[in-house]
């Protein structure tokens, strides 16, 4: 390791050296403790009873090389703080770790694992010019065993579930809620005790290796939450490592989260290698396509808050972190999840920017549900709210979310934001995602959406699959799948995304009536789609279609397939222009939305 570069925040692989690693026919542990008076390993190779380690280095380093450990054993680090606690400490750079309520690392095989994904890695990419169609999950309750198996299915499982689904329902990437081990199931994995240990909760980190490689197989990319801005209270972890505020910050002030946990202190260079090191350790070692970076707000301003000025620290932090990854992944996806009205988030980090990929749309997502949750009525004076992406959409290279924060807590799922009584919201909601489908922008849906899900989500529970049995929802599961795979299929929808040549409004000054229209293109396609989100009938309305001598249908959210009322319809029919005048006449059903090929 490059102690110069693990002081200053330079390093990325500092897992490599810190942590167990076997070393001839032992194993040697290292850890960073510059506070910590005495620390020792305890361990089932020792019956628990302390071994001490030495300092090495410049004295802020300790380690010991135990001949009896051996792969597969479990350890802790006893340490006798500087302020004379004494607590035993799981690894802050192992590589597994007890299921809770237990806390002890485990040493791991460190041997190759053959992936066997070596044509998908050389094809993947960051997808400016591609479909990017993200389906989020919690790994713990998308599906769940019978009663009476295993509480989780484990990594290998999973895998096998999710590749048929993935394919049939039309996601080329999935994204999973954060995998490294956290003590509590109701932080979902966004409060993490090791950041280098896949969560035991599914199995073994081979186990999460082979889940990756199926997907891999068949062209799925995957993507896990990181959590760079705080991290776990637990004794067992982090806080107070050594006695000191080693990762955190010494000020409660700005040392504690919204959430309760503790604040990377990220104007040390040692926390900065830290989170750089697990960052490429997820990368690298387990092939993940990108990090979906949690809390990206909380970064950018002290606590999240515009009014207490930009942390300059973590700032550079980001900055460092997202170029050191695109040097050594240049595929990889880089999304931030921040919601703040900040420049530059992602242009690259040489520029001035922060070196994002892609930012999630989060205007975008309260505006449009907003829209969807006030009444016809209310949504004539409200008829902006769905222009307005367009006017900002171009400073950042945007993905729309529907996540998992959209669907908990009492915001309820997406369909039952939908204005109106339960028959009246599927209608909507199918029109609504034709239009978030349509709009420029990669695009991410958290599990259950598909399905028309009404319960909020429950992290105990897995999803509402026996709702399938109802028209209603099968319907609307049909029409995801058909929206999905049309998304997949038609350049138009992606190839050109940020581009200003890529959409054009045409129409959107039809308040009264609640009709949008616009038009999306790529080098070779051209797509026209055309809306009413009124609760009425919008007869006869003259759709512009500059320059085309006819429309084919290609989806229309109200065919009796998916629980609408037009019967028949073809999707090979046609609508011919008007000479000259290069409009058609359509009249529209309630809530309702068609696409058309332009030609």
């Amino acid at each position: 390791m490059d102690f110069y570069g693990f002081y200053t925040g330079t390093e990325f692989e500092a897992y490599a050296f810190l942590g167990a690693h076997r070393q001839g026919n032992g194993i040697v542990f290292r850890t960073f403790a510059p506070g910590a008076r005495k620390i020792e390993v305890i361990g089932e190779f020792n019956g628990w009873q302390g071994q001490e380690m030495r300092k090495f280095h410049d004295g802020n380093f300790w380690e010991c090389l135990i001949p009896e450990a051996k792969p597969g054993q479990m350890y802790k680090y006893r340490i006798t703080g500087a302020d004379g606690s004494l607590r035993d400490h799981g690894d802050p750079y192992g590589f597994a770790m007890e299921l809770r309520p237990h806390s002890a690392s485990f040493i791991c095989e460190e041997e190759a694992f053959d992936f066997g994904d070596a044509s998908w890695m050389k094809k993947r990419s960051v997808g400016k010019d591609r479909p990017l169609n993200i389906y989020e999950i919690h790994a713990g309750s998308w599906k769940r065993p019978l009663v009476g198996q295993e509480e989780w299915y484990n990594y290998e499982e999973l895998g096998e579930l999710l590749v048929p689904y993935l394919k049939e329902h039309g996601y080329n990437y999935v994204e999973v809620l954060p995998l490294a081990e956290h003590p509590c199931d109701e932080s979902w994995g966004y409060q993490i005790t090791g950041f280098f240990s896949p969560t035991s909760r599914y199995g073994t980190p081979a186990q999460l290796k082979a889940m990756v490689k199926q997907l891999h197989s068949h062209d799925i990319g995957v993507i896990m939450d990181f959590v760079p801005v705080h991290f776990a209270v637990d004794d067992y972890g982090l806080r107070d490592y050594d006695g000191t505020a080693l990762y955190e910050y010494p000020n409660q002030d700005v040392g504690k989260s919204q959430w309760g946990s503790c604040n990377f202190m990220h104007s040390r260079g040692e926390v900065r290698s830290f989170l750089q090191s697990a960052a490429n350790y997820w990368l690298t070692e387990f092939h993940f396509d990108g990090l979906r970076m949690d809390a990206i707000s909380n970064m950018i301003y002290w606590q999240g808050d515009a009014a207490r000025g930009e942390n300059r620290g973590a700032v550079l932090f980001l900055q460092n972190l997202n170029q050191g990854l695109k040097k050594r992944h240049p595929s990889c996806l880089l999304i931030a999840e921040d919601s703040t009205a900040r420049p530059d988030i992602t242009k690259p980090a040489d520029e001035g920017g922060l070196g994002f990929d892609y930012k999630w749309d989060m205007g975008w997502m309260n505006d449009t549900l907003s829209y969807f949750q006030s009444s016809p009525e209310q949504r004539v004076e409200r008829y902006h709210k769905l222009t307005f992406s367009m006017q900002y959409y171009y400073q950042e290279k945007y993905l729309l979310p529907l996540s998992h924060d959209e669907n908990v807590h009492g915001k309820a799922t997406i369909l039952q934001k939908m204005n109106g009584d339960y028959e009246g919201k599927f209608p909507q909601a199918r029109a609504f995602y034709l239009y978030m489908y349509l709009h420029p922008g990669k695009k991410l849906n958290f599990m259950g959406n598909e399905l028309g899900q009404m319960r909020e989500w429950d992290e105990k529970r897995e999803q509402d699959w026996d709702i399938l049995r109802y028209p209603n929802h099968d319907g609307f599961c049909r029409f995801m799948k058909d929206l999905n795979q049309l998304y997949l299929k038609n350049p138009a929808l992606w190839q050109m995304d940020y581009e200003l040549e890529g959409f054009q409004w045409l129409d959107c000054h039809q308040e009264a009536r609640c009709i949008y229209a616009f038009e999306r293109r790529s080098k070779k396609q051209r797509i026209a789609a055309v809306f009413n989100f009124s609760g009425v009938v919008q007869r006869d309305y003259e759709m512009k279609a500059p320059g085309a001598k006819k429309l084919t249908l290609l989806m229309d959210t109200d065919r009796d397939i998916y629980g609408g009322h037009t019967q028949g319809l073809d999707h090979d029919a046609v609508e011919w222009v008007e000479g000259s005048r290069d409009v058609v006449t359509v009249t529209l059903p309630p809530f309702s939305g068609r696409c058309y090929i332009v030609e």
